[in-house]
């Protein structure tokens, strides 16, 4: 039985935004006409994206990362921006309130490298940094730093040392320990800044970190993943889990296993928040959008037809994406109970689409796609609020405009319907959260 047999169900949604490599989610974002193709290595087009998210009142900015490409870079750009950190230290300087949240890995990254950059960003932000604690999943990024991956479990232990220690590190700096007195000469009290002198069996440090706490303390820990370990993960040390989920279902289920794991670790559940991706292409009518969404599969139309195939087990043609599918194909076709997407590319499949706008509504993406005008994508964030089963999202764009597409079109319905704030709370990504005070490690966690 639940240890949290009612889900509470928020009157408020939060969002956050995820910046990539500067054109937008899709692959093919970076030839849609109007977008410039030398956004990759562009601070103004990131500059730009941030600013237009902060217009919105969005709580958060998110950049992930993976330091490695094995995409077909003779088409395709790298997903993930040139460096996260030295991203958001611009980023930092050109917003004022929105969130600044980046990727970090404690698989092969040391502790006090990942202490000392992100407070270093959250004192330069003044309280807005976020490090979203994740351990590195395949080989092609353990190559990159000469190794193999570790086991799962070796994984998931160094993450929990990795993040106490960090924490610990983090509060190596005494609170009060920053005088700064000209007149006396005193820079700061040395006995309120000591070594954390801290290991186990895969991390260790002496510390201290020489930075002084921000206006919140120290940087708000997310975590992105679903699996058990992931929240027992989060559970235990996050306040933001970024999830994937395909239903209303599967996120109140995370979402309860979330807050379940936040209470076996002796925490207070509400502390923990929940988001559900969504991808959006947003347009005045669905045709636009999914007319958009087919340019920018260009070439990748075989390889995702073949994935739908296997989806919904049945042979499909290449050379009738122009046309629905038949009728005995519909009757023939059997959602995959591997792919917790599949009942929802029938579902589409079964509304007359043609094979083409079938992919175009994104039944293969990584998150829900909302491809129309931004009524719909309000009205799924609204349900999904509703049900109890998120306390907010991340959007992905389709292209880069469509953040303001987003801002512009979405977020007044949301603020008319009283489930968006209309301004910011206060300054610092802790407020905007909700997330309680918190310097150095939290004493309240069982083992």
């Amino acid at each position: 039985m639940s240890m949290t047999s009612n889900l509470p169900v928020p009157t408020q949604l939060l969002i956050g935004m995820q910046l990539g490599n500067g054109y937008g989610s899709q692959p093919g974002a970076w030839r849609v006409p109007g977008v410039d193709p030398k956004s990759y290595t562009s601070l103004e087009a990131k500059i730009r994206h941030a600013q237009a998210a902060e217009r919105g009142k969005l709580h958060f900015l998110f950049l992930p990362d993976g330091p490695s490409h094995i995409g077909d870079i003779e088409h395709e750009p790298p997903y993930y921006s040139l460096d996260v950190m030295l991203m958001l230290a611009v980023l930092a300087r050109e917003t004022s309130h929105i969130g600044l949240v980046a990727t970090g890995s404690t698989t092969f990254n040391e502790p006090y490298n990942l202490a000392r950059q992100f407070k270093a960003l959250d004192v330069m932000s003044h309280g807005r940094a976020g490090w979203n604690a994740v351990t590195s999943s395949s080989e092609d990024v353990a190559v990159n730093y000469g190794k193999r991956l570790p086991s799962s479990a070796d994984r998931y232990g160094r993450a929990h040392e990795a993040i106490q220690l960090v924490q610990a590190l983090w509060g190596s700096w005494g609170k009060d320990a920053w005088v700064h007195d000209q007149a006396s000469g005193q820079f700061a009290r040395a006995d309120d800044i000591e070594p954390v002198a801290a290991g186990g069996k895969y991390v260790a440090s002496r510390g201290p970190l020489y930075i002084p706490p921000s206006e919140q303390g120290q940087p708000v820990i997310f975590h992105a993943g679903g699996s058990p370990n992931g929240h027992d993960l989060a559970g235990r040390y996050a306040n933001a889990l970024i999830g994937a989920v395909f239903t209303i279902d599967d996120a109140r289920a995370q979402r309860m296993a979330l807050r379940n794991a936040a209470e076996r670790a002796g925490r207070d559940p509400n502390e923990v928040k929940f988001f559900a991706g969504l991808m959006t292409s947003i347009t005045d009518t669905k045709r636009t959008a999914l007319d958009r969404r087919i340019t920018m599969m260009g070439t990748s139309l075989p390889q995702r037809l073949a994935y739908l195939q296997q989806m919904l087990g049945i042979r499909l043609d290449l050379s009738q994406l122009d046309t629905p599918l038949s009728r005995e194909q519909l009757a023939n076709a059997r959602p995959s109970t591997r792919d917790p997407r599949s009942s929802n590319a029938l579902k589409v499949a079964r509304e007359g689409w043609s094979l083409k706008d079938v992919l175009a509504h994104g039944v293969i993406d990584y998150h829900p796609v909302i491809a129309g005008p931004a009524i719909e994508a309000a009205d799924h964030m609204q349900e999904w609020l509703e049900a109890g089963a998120v306390d907010g999202f991340w959007i992905s764009p389709d292209i880069d405009d469509g953040i303001d597409a987003f801002v512009d079109g979405v977020i007044p319905i949301l603020q008319a319907r009283g489930i968006f704030h209309s301004d910011y709370g206060g300054s610092t990504l802790r407020e905007h959260l909700g997330a309680p005070a918190q310097y150095g490690l939290d004493r309240r966690l069982h083992d």
